[in-house]
């Protein structure tokens, strides 16, 4: 309609403390009115069409996870509620959910039919979750290794500790690295910041402020434990932190650091070399 518009965060719209006791639509309305005048307004970035159902592929797969772990989890409570004990081949976590392990499922007896069938639908909806998973992974691999994905897929893939899904993850969710003005600016959309509260000579600093990105400040998180094992450089920071702090904080100063190192690949377009540490 030619109408100009912005969209903007509902929490950064100055209020007074009246406007929050006695609260209308006219009081909304004069209150926007007033904070468009005096330009106290920013709009949010707004992802291109593209972009945005790239993103929603690779959510729905993270949602698909989510699934997945739930129907593992119902199949074992099933075994354990009727005393049904792994065979001694499959004691170990990690051997779980082969192939060798889900035919062994469709060999458990129980007493009564009604039981075996129950289970058999879990092992189905299973198998059929995995297939799910397996298809829309192949789908994402092939978008990564598209013309618009490609070189920064690459440029992220050599930080250690970054990897396919959390490579594209990244650059679905912000589209373009140009729309940060700095590292600190990068690390706040995320939520890598901390909540801050100082009043003359007295300074707070609180948690992770909870406003943030948790598509991707999770996945920045797992892969700072990667990075740790791999990187010189994150690998003696992080035992230098753990001397002074519990191991789940110190991860969350490597995040920091590695997400400095994806800003540095993504704005330079050079690949990231490790460091020797002597």
């Amino acid at each position: 309609m030619g109408i100009h518009n912005i969209v903007i965060n509902a929490a950064d719209v100055p209020t007074t403390q009246k406007e929050h006791l006695l609260k209308d639509d006219p009081t909304d309305s004069r209150k926007l009115a007033r904070s468009l005048r005096s330009g106290d307004l920013k709009a949010i970035y707004i992802l291109d069409t593209a972009t945005m159902e790239d993103r929603t592929l690779v959510r729905l797969r993270s949602t698909l996870v989510k699934d997945m772990t739930r129907y593992k989890a119902r199949i074992k409570s099933f075994l354990y509620f009727y005393g049904v004990v792994y065979p001694q081949e499959f004691e170990r976590s990690g051997s779980h959910w082969s192939k060798r392990f889900m035919k062994w499922l469709g060999e458990v007896s129980l007493q009564h039919e009604s039981g075996i069938q129950a289970l058999k639908i879990l092992t189905q909806e299973a198998e059929q979750q995995r297939k799910l998973l397996m298809e829309i992974t192949r789908k994402i691999r092939s978008l990564s290794r598209s013309e618009k994905y490609a070189n920064n897929m690459e440029l992220l893939q050599t930080i250690p500790g970054i990897r396919f899904i959390t490579a594209i993850t990244f650059l679905t969710e912000i589209e373009r690295i140009e729309r940060f003005i700095d590292p600190d600016h990068f690390a706040g959309f995320i939520g890598l910041v901390p909540n801050r509260h100082s009043s003359g000579s007295k300074e707070i600093t609180g948690e992770m402020t909870f406003r943030g990105q948790d598509y991707l400040r999770k996945p920045l998180i797992e892969s700072s434990w990667i990075a740790v094992r791999f990187d010189p450089a994150l690998t003696m920071c992080y035992h230098d932190y753990v001397r002074r702090m519990e191991p789940n904080k110190a991860i969350i100063k490597i995040a920091r650091k590695l997400l400095n190192r994806m800003y540095y690949v993504l704005k330079n377009k050079n690949k990231y070399v490790s460091c020797v540490v002597k």
